[in-house]
């Protein structure tokens, strides 16, 4: 027992030795803090204050009002209050889009805008009503909302569009309260001279009503509108540590690499290959190992938990040609850049990734450099994807056309960028082996 202690303690020591040396100490508390600092700037900056970082959010704006203008007006009620609206709103927020009914719903059905304002057929004549006595309700404003866009986005759509069909209202009510005779007062058209009443007067001041409902429905089991995020997640997170867990596996078989179990390590023999043959062998395997996780991620998002999606077979290949992307990107990077490559994959594909993908928050409600971003970060182009399968009919023009034409242009990058670096160094006899015993 004394002869264990003895030389268990002078190990122990130079541990606590080494942990002296501040040279020990530099490189990894300078790129640990580094990381801190950068992913706490990436994720909080991108979140914290959505409404300030407004940025021409899309909305659709709806004048159905076809009744006659009102005496002595060249437009309808209905025409004058779009353009106040309009005018309201800073145009660096909000992205009004004038359309009729049919476009808006056709919007909204693509993804293309977060909320739709509509203004009803009889408006005009609605709001004349009210002068009359003859109303029996308000001339009511209508907002749809869009929960395949997220729920924060529609939220901030239906916020918007609430908002400033109130102050539309309060604006027209103070024209019309002016316009109203006083209470007591003959010309009320009622033939009583009692005037406008007070409780008339009351509903002049603010004589619109507004009433929300969905403008295009999405199934009960999608997170409200957050399963599309989730299962691009998944396909992302598939991609990136599949593709590190097969460059790892494959390096270690090779011998390139120690393996460690608990306190077993051992090392195989170098098996003589070039770089290219590697980087081909890991991009094959890749290549088979996906056509697994995809299908199980589906099982189990959608036979197991109940997941809302239609067209499964469309989901099915997307996600796989996805996720394949992802894996066939870190075999490159990690061939190019070596021990540092996971470092680098996971900025590329997850730290940048994820606050540029507008999935939770609108890409109108983050900061300039996100929107930047979002160009070319691949979490926003399949977030788009699958957010089309799942939720607006699979048509390509809300984003599934897109989200195809970025899968294309990762998995040529991958394959140009990855072969292109592993066919320098084998030129340039850069190899991995070291001369081994096989036995």
């Amino acid at each position: 027992m004394a002869s264990a202690g003895s030389q268990g303690g002078p190990r122990q020591a130079r541990a606590l030795v080494l942990a002296r040396h501040a040279k020990l100490w530099l490189v990894p508390s300078i790129l640990c803090g580094l990381l801190a600092v950068v992913l706490s700037l990436l994720y909080m900056g991108g979140i914290l204050n959505p409404t300030g970082h407004l940025h021409r959010l899309p909305i659709a704006l709806v004048n159905a009002d076809q009744g006659p203008p009102p005496p002595g007006r060249a437009e309808t009620l209905g025409a004058r209050l779009s353009r106040e609206i309009v005018a309201g709103t800073p145009g660096s927020t909000v992205d009004w889009r004038q359309v009729d009914q049919a476009e808006a719903m056709d919007q909204l059905s693509t993804g293309k805008v977060y909320g739709a304002l509509l203004v009803p057929q009889a408006f005009t004549a609605d709001v004349a009503a009210l002068t009359t006595g003859r109303a029996t309700e308000r001339p009511t404003l209508t907002v749809l909302t869009n929960p395949g866009l997220g729920s924060l986005g529609s939220s901030l759509a239906s916020q918007i569009t609430q908002s400033a069909a109130h102050q539309a209202s309060l604006a027209l009510g103070k024209e019309l309260t002016a316009a109203a005779p006083p209470a007591g007062s003959a010309g009320s058209g009622s033939g009583t001279g009692t005037g406008t009443s007070a409780t008339a007067r009351l509903l002049l001041a603010d004589p619109l009503a507004v009433t929300t409902r969905v403008g295009h429905p999405i199934g009960a089991h999608s997170g409200l509108g957050l399963s599309a995020f989730y299962y691009t997640l998944l396909a992302v997170l598939t991609g990136f540590i599949g593709g590190n867990i097969i460059h790892n596996g494959v390096d270690t078989a090779l011998g390139y690499s120690d393996s460690e179990l608990g306190p077993w390590h051992t090392r195989r023999p170098t098996v003589p290959i070039t770089r290219t043959q590697t980087l081909l062998l890991k991009m094959v395997m890749t290549a088979g190992i996906m056509l697994l996780t995809t299908t199980l991620v589906m099982l189990c998002s959608v036979t197991v938990l109940g997941m809302d999606a239609p067209h499964q077979a469309l989901l099915w290949v997307f996600a796989y040609c996805a996720s394949l992307a992802v894996g066939l990107g870190v075999q490159a990077i990690n061939a190019a850049f070596g021990g540092i490559g996971q470092l680098v994959s996971m900025f590329v594909f997850i730290a940048l990734a994820l606050p540029s993908s507008g999935a939770t928050i609108p890409l109108q409600a983050v900061p300039g450099f996100y929107r930047f971003l979002s160009v070319f970060e691949p979490m926003r182009q399949l977030s788009d994807g699958i957010r089309a399968i799942l939720f607006f009919d699979a048509r390509a023009d809300s984003g599934l056309a897109r989200g195809w034409t970025m899968i294309a242009v990762g998995v040529l990058l991958a394959l140009a960028f990855g072969f292109g670096m592993t066919r320098y160094y084998d030129r340039k006899g850069l190899h991995r082996w070291t001369p081994q015993p096989s036995e």
